[in-house]
């Protein structure tokens, strides 16, 4: 089978297992690993009146997937 797709490597368990027990340091590596992909669901399209278009993060909404994130990573029943 051939795939297109890079693979991406998954989270391990045992370092969510600690984010969702309240180890900053496993929130930190769940937040990184997620990073690119929140980046991308925020990405915003800006047209200016030129005609020219600019790409930006929204960083408001970065800000609310991230909390979004924690709160349902800490809300994770392990066991």
């Amino acid at each position: 089978m051939n795939r297109n797709k890079k693979s991406v490597a998954l989270l391990p368990f045992p370092v969510i297992a600690a984010a969702a027990g309240g180890d900053t340091e496993a929130m930190c590596a769940v937040l990184k690993h997620y990073e690119g992909y929140i980046a991308t669901l925020c990405t915003r399209t800006l047209k200016d009146d030129a005609g020219n278009t600019y790409s930006y993060v929204d960083e408001e909404m970065k800000n609310r997937l991230q909390v979004r994130l924690i709160t349902r990573t800490l809300a994770f029943n392990v066991g």
